[in-house]
């Protein structure tokens, strides 16, 4: 069976039954699909886990504000899958060094805590707007667990001398822990989720 990177092992754990319908633990040695999900209808699904998260690591930034900063990759990262993979690798092996488990299954555990289960949206009455409270479906919720902890990542690294393989290993991490105090994912599914509370 396929190692990812020849090193670590698929067979992880699952708790979060909802997320396992869409995270997608298949044995792939580097994780590089070259898109073929594309034209299929949810096809992501069916991407690995840890493409995945290389795929939204390469980002040009966010172009607004996040707190309180305009971040920019200046297209360091950028359709640059090979740098990301090594970014993605070098991660891994932090995470492995550190917590002395397979990295994968840290991983997992970090996007079961980060996932939120509620979101807002907007809808109009009579010419009103009104905002209202949404369970999310798996692969939104995983989509956002995966964009907030790729944004914290980017933004740890951001302007500082913090490596971005030691700033997203860092927020795995904290957010496999549950710290809250740490983990910019977690601080971002708590505002979510209270957002979606207020709107009931």
């Amino acid at each position: 069976m396929d190692k990812l990177f020849g090193k670590y092992d698929f067979t992880v754990d699952i708790k979060d039954k909802s997320l396992a319908q869409v995270v997608s633990l298949k044995p792939i040695a580097i994780p590089h699909s070259a898109g073929r999900h594309m034209k299929k209808v949810l096809g992501k699904a069916s991407v690995n886990i840890i493409e995945r998260l290389a795929n939204k690591l390469m980002r040009g930034g966010t172009g607004e504000k996040t707190s309180g900063k305009v971040i920019r990759t200046h297209g360091n990262l950028q359709g640059k899958k090979l740098k990301v993979l090594r970014v993605v690798e070098k991660a891994l092996d932090i995470v492995a060094e550190q917590t002395k488990e397979n990295p994968i299954q840290v991983f997992i555990k970090a996007l079961e805590n980060s996932a939120p289960r509620e979101d807002v949206t907007r809808v109009s009455y009579g010419g009103v707007s009104y905002q209202i409270a949404v369970d999310l479906s798996a692969t939104r919720r995983l989509d956002m667990a995966l964009r907030n902890m790729t944004l914290a990542a980017i933004m740890g690294s951001f302007n500082k001398p913090k490596s971005l393989a030691d700033s997203l290993a860092s927020e795995i991490i904290f957010t496999a822990k549950g710290d809250l105090q740490n983990s910019y994912a977690m601080k971002k599914r708590d505002e979510t989720e209270r957002m979606a509370r207020s709107a009931r």
